[in-house]
């Protein structure tokens, strides 16, 4: 197999694992996919034989549950995912995923997350607590090793904007 030439194996919704082939330029992915060499994920000692294997949207999961624990962060996702997300809510179908995308690969994760914040809490200052959770969470829950955290900041939501939305929809 060339350098850049890599086998992946990852689980896909409803189809059980897939393994695709990628011929990428060395630094495109953010995570290691270099095939599982023993003893070198965190955690990893056990002598039984045998392959795990994590999907991606389980670690989105966790990320998402781990950000959302986070004081200060209001909501998860952007403008028309948070409108959908309502909607889910509304029918007991909360998606823990909402606002979050993850990369994985054999060791390593990086995950992207979109945010609202709760005004007057200190963005920075929540973004950081919310990378430090969602890297600890990934780290002791998926055994992977968190290689970034990208944190944008949507939108900040103001305490009176429920109230308002509450009076709005009490008249129509």
């Amino acid at each position: 197999m060339a350098a850049d030439e890599t086998n992946t194996t990852i689980a896909s919704e409803g189809s059980g694992t897939a393994t695709r082939s990628s011929k990428a330029p060395a630094g495109t992915s953010r995570v290691d996919r270099a095939p599982y060499a023993a003893g070198s994920a965190v955690g990893a000692e056990t002598a039984s034989a045998g392959r795990t294997t994590i999907a991606e949207s389980v670690v989105a999961k966790v990320a998402g549950i781990a950000a959302r624990e986070v004081p200060g962060v209001h909501a998860l996702g952007g403008g028309g995912a948070r409108a959908l997300g309502a909607i889910r809510d509304a029918v007991n179908a909360t998606d823990l995923t909402q606002g979050v995308k993850v990369e994985v690969g054999e060791t390593q994760a990086a995950a992207d997350l979109t945010i609202v914040v709760d005004y007057p809490a200190p963005i920075q200052e929540v973004a950081g607590n919310v990378r430090d959770a969602v890297t600890g969470a990934i780290t002791r829950l998926v055994g992977l090793q968190v290689v970034e955290v990208n944190v944008d900041v949507n939108d900040v939501h103001l305490p009176g904007d429920d109230a308002d939305a509450d009076t709005e929809s009490r008249v129509s």
